[in-house]
């Protein structure tokens, strides 16, 4: 048997086993690499795109523009720290920042502590279960407008419900949106009846990853249902607790929708801003005033005031069950 070898065509010397097999291994490693190492940072790469579109440059640019007399007409002139100078001086912002804290402070805590007890009720077994979970969330998708035209019905001087109930026991009609801490009061109600059940459910989620074992040994030790309560449910629900504090200081620090809503979209808070948030007082001078260098210094003290609450925030929830 002959073999022919075509002259035109050079032949190939074969490849050793060994080199073969260091091809492979080479092959191999990279698509463990591939699947490893760069697959979750390539599914992951879209959110820090935009967040470095969105949210990074934005920061940058607002920092940048903090230190310009900026406004509508293009003039750009440095001024250094003259906007936070001439902020720290003015009382309308401090106003504002003690309107935040005010409303802040009369929503947040009751929130969380209805919040915590409605979880707690929710986690316990009864008819029509899956239903009441659900109906909680219901004022979370209803619109702002929506709540902003029902409870401003609601808080009405003349012909409200409230003012109504009020006069049962012989109080006179409370002016909601004139008067400083009666409409701190009002908001503070549309926020906690809007965000209440969201934090029940994140809460009601934290409880059902505590192990059954440890209230059934408490109740061998004779451990009532509410010393249950406080000594096994709130330490457990501690990392929990902290995520919703921290999320409802920064929600509550940077309130806007509801507070301008409520006084029909005027975003300078009542007759006096007597309930204009820091927020509020950001887009008035930005987008009102058109002072885009003062609005961004505000936007910076805004963040250095809701890093300070989430500091202070969650020292003190790390204190829950004996952690110093």
């Amino acid at each position: 048997m002959s073999l022919h070898v075509d002259a035109g065509q050079p032949t190939r010397a074969p490849v050793p086993p060994g080199r073969r097999h260091v091809r492979r291994n080479s092959s191999r490693s990279f698509r463990n690499w591939l699947d490893l190492k760069a697959a979750p940072y390539l599914l992951i790469s879209p959110y820090y795109l935009l967040f470095l579109l969105f949210g990074l440059f934005p920061l940058a640019f607002t920092l940048y523009y903090s230190f310009f007399d900026y406004d509508l007409t293009g003039t750009v002139d440095w001024t250094g720290l003259g906007n936070y100078s001439a902020m720290l001086a003015d009382a309308a912002f401090w106003k504002a920042v003690v309107n935040t804290l005010g409303m802040f402070v009369i929503a947040t805590v009751p929130q969380i502590m209805l919040a915590l007890l409605l979880a707690n009720a929710l986690n316990k077994r009864f008819r029509g279960q899956l239903l009441v979970r659900m109906g909680v969330l219901l004022p979370l998708v209803t619109s702002v407008v929506a709540v902003a035209v029902v409870f401003t019905q609601l808080y009405g001087r003349d012909w409200g419900l409230i003012n109504w109930v009020f006069g049962w026991f012989g109080i006179d009609p409370i002016s909601w949106k004139t008067q400083r801490i009666p409409s701190w009061i009002a908001i503070a109600t549309m926020v906690d009846w809007r965000w209440t059940g969201y934090n029940a459910i994140i809460f009601l989620a934290g409880m059902q990853t505590i192990p059954k074992d440890l209230y059934e040994a408490a109740s061998i030790d004779g451990a009532t249902r509410r010393r249950q309560f406080w000594q096994i449910t709130v330490p457990m629900l501690r990392p929990t607790m902290i995520f919703v504090v921290l999320n409802s200081t920064i929600g509550g620090l940077t309130l806007f929708a509801e507070p301008t809503t409520f006084y029909n979209g005027n975003v300078h808070g009542g007759t006096d801003s007597q309930f204009q948030t820091v927020s509020m007082f950001i887009f008035e001078e930005g987008f009102r005033e058109f002072d885009f260098g003062y609005a961004s210094a505000a936007a910076w003290l805004l963040f250095l005031l809701i890093l300070i609450g989430s500091l202070i925030n969650f020292m003190l929830i790390r204190r829950i069950g004996g952690n110093k």
